[in-house]
């Protein structure tokens, strides 16, 4: 059977990323899409997720890809009109928001799938299995970008729950905690923040596992010499290097996986399945780590951003 789903945020992310994934997938459509300043040719188009919900019979699921600030009353209407949800990342603005979609989505017999897209990267699952079998020494993770390149115009991500330079560095967050063989916790926090902004614009974290295992986060949006997104975890095995965001793995400098990035079209097969069998697929902890960051994080003030 045949997912049909619409999308609501018709961005940057859902342009690049979701609209061409859900047409490379076999058994998944896109029948709709709502969005206030764009449309698509050959689907159904609406202004708002409400005007949407009024041609329900368009559609089964809804892919919420606006920004985390409005999207826990977006999943709200979606699943109360019994319709699997699938949240971009992060899931929500807060840790707890999410946990009532959760008890929603179960009532009602329909799937919610906060989706960490990075964990869908081909070098990810390899990489927990090297990691299952050794012991892990220490962590680094680098994960640097320039704004300006990836979030142009959006002015959402400087607001309160915006994220600021954990939108990206919460990537990071989700490979870290799927391929790590023991849960981390945050030991300390500095963030950067632009005087102009409510949000980091860099961050630097240190984490630590039961076992006093040392990891170290640097994350950076201010980076304009190309994208660094690296996770090096020293073993008893050798040294591992989860690189280019996940596309590639490394121990001791031999390539064992290089890859093309199918992230999304992995998700959309992920979210057809979860609708076949009516499941719920939710992890909070990337977003709880960010969530630590601000509680027990140093604020310092950096220049202004300007973006032009």
């Amino acid at each position: 059977m045949t997912l049909r789903v619409a999308i609501v945020g018709l961005g940057k992310i859902a342009r690049d990323q979701h609209v061409p994934s859900i047409a490379a997938v076999d058994g998944v459509e896109l029948t709709a899409v709502a969005s206030r300043n764009a449309s698509l040719p050959g689907v159904a188009c609406f202004a708002t997720l409400d005007e949407m919900l009024e041609r329900a019979d368009l559609f089964d699921a809804v892919a919420l890809c606006t920004p985390p600030q409005v999207r826990h009353g977006q999943a709200l209407a979606a699943l109360s009109a019994g319709k699997h949800v699938l949240l971009e990342k992060p899931p929500g603005a807060t840790v707890s928001e999410v946990a009532p979609l959760v008890a929603l989505a179960r009532r009602n017999g329909v799937v919610l799938f906060a989706t960490w897209h990075s964990r869908f990267a081909p070098a990810v699952e390899p990489a927990r299995t090297f990691l299952a079998s050794t012991t892990v020494r220490s962590v680094r993770i680098e994960w640097k970008e320039d704004v300006r390149k990836w979030h142009p115009g959006q002015e959402w991500i400087w607001e309160p729950g915006g994220l600021g330079v954990f939108d990206p560095g919460i990537n990071a967050l989700s490979i870290m905690t799927a391929i790590l063989p023991r849960p981390v916790f945050l030991t300390q926090s500095d963030l950067f923040f632009p005087a102009n902004r409510a949000a980091p614009i860099a961050a630097s974290l240190a984490f630590a596992d039961g076992h006093g295992v040392p990891v170290a986060a640097e994350f950076d949006w201010r980076e304009t010499s190309g994208e660094i997104w690296n996770i090096v975890v020293e073993t008893d095995a050798g040294t591992l290097t989860v690189a280019d965001g996940g596309k590639r793995m490394r121990v001791d400098g031999a390539l064992r996986v290089d890859e093309p990035d199918r992230e999304y079209a992995a998700i959309y097969r992920r979210f057809a399945g979860l609708a076949a069998d009516g499941a719920v697929d939710v992890d909070l902890s990337p977003l709880q780590h960010v969530a630590d960051a601000f509680l027990l994080g140093r604020r310092r003030v950096v220049d202004e951003f300007v973006e032009s």
